[in-house]
């Protein structure tokens, strides 16, 4: 018993930043220019949105539901935004100003409206998010009619593109690490978290406590869809241009990002500061392939089989927790 529970301990604790040390170290010896500085702050540029988004991805999860339209509210978010941002009647700080708060706002509407139909009409979650994800995109292709807008603020673009401590960590990179450190704080400090935690354990039991899961599923999605909203604004920041098919395919990375980081798909179990080494892993694996010259095609299926592996691991983790009184205890993290 005491060797399974340590080894399940390592699992838990140590297995992420484990493998993501060991693909450190290889690619830092088969990799040229791995260890540079610039590509070293490339590394931070790339996992910065996917993080943002895991980071409300994660809370989704550990409720026990599923939110597959991020990366088509970030895009919509992100063209309400460029649009108001350049808006000719606007001066450059009455446009960034009304156009990040519209663009948060945009991001939570679409979280409250992807809860509020999934709890008030009991319908699984994949099934309204598939839909809010078709909405959205739409929805951002009509509004910009399916063009590219150009001219954001450059206030906005230099804050996208500026770094600090030897030119190493982007500003952009910084907002991804406030939120990781806001995330895993509510969850493991306050009420709220405790009880996200309990509902993806135990809805039941919850609701027969006198809690209702149902606001507190409305409240996770709104935190998916806010972190959207900021996954929009710091595209915009980046890429300096708002473009209607931006975002496609990132709602898979965040999720792949949490399984990674050790959240588990049934909810009850997972963090974000996981999350964040998850994203990490992610863009580590990917920048390296790039730098060995693997092609697209192969890093697609070595992404998707390290979400397989992650999968598996998960289900080898709640064997883990179900066959040891002990373990169980340890549910939140």
């Amino acid at each position: 018993m005491q060797l399974k529970t340590a080894l399940y301990r390592v699992l838990r604790d140590a297995g992420i930043g484990l493998v993501l040390i060991l693909m450190l170290v290889f690619f830092s010896l088969s990799a040229d220019h791995f260890t540079s500085l610039n590509n070293i702050k490339n590394v931070f540029t790339q996992i910065t949105i996917n993080t943002i988004l895991a980071v409300g991805m994660t809370y989704v999860i550990l409720a026990g539901e599923i939110d597959l339209s991020v990366g088509s509210v970030m895009a919509l978010a992100a063209v309400v935004a460029a649009k108001i941002m350049t808006d000719p009647s606007l001066s450059t700080a009455q446009g960034l100003i009304l156009g990040i708060v519209v663009a948060l706002g945009v991001g939570t509407l679409s979280g409250f409206l992807n809860g509020y139909v999934t709890v008030r009409w009991k319908l699984p979650s994949f099934i309204v998010t598939l839909g809010m994800l078709n909405v959205a995109r739409g929805a951002a292709l009509y509004i910009t009619e399916a063009r590219t807008i150009f001219g954001l603020p450059k206030v906005l673009t230099d804050f996208g593109g500026g770094t600090f401590l030897r030119d190493i960590f982007p500003y952009i990179f910084v907002v991804a690490l406030v939120l990781v450190v806001i995330g895993q704080f509510v969850l493991s400090r306050t009420v709220f978290g405790r009880h996200i935690f309990a509902i993806g354990n135990n809805e039941e039991a919850v609701r027969l406590s006198g809690h209702n899961p149902g606001r507190y599923k409305i409240v996770v999605f709104m935190i998916a869809g806010l972190t959207a909203g900021i996954a929009g604004v710091i595209y915009l920041a980046r890429l300096t241009v708002a473009t209607p098919n931006l975002g496609s395919g990132f709602e898979l990375n965040a999720i792949a990002a949490v399984i990674i980081g050790g959240t588990s798909l049934s909810g009850g179990r997972g963090s974000v500061i996981g999350t964040l080494l998850g994203a990490t892993l992610m863009g580590v694996l990917t920048n390296g392939l790039i730098l060995m010259g693997v092609g697209d095609f192969v890093r697609q299926m070595v992404t998707g089989l390290i979400i397989v592996v992650a999968v598996i691991f998960d289900a080898y983790r709640a064997k883990f927790t179900l066959g040891s009184p002990m373990i169980a205890e340890q549910g939140t993290d």
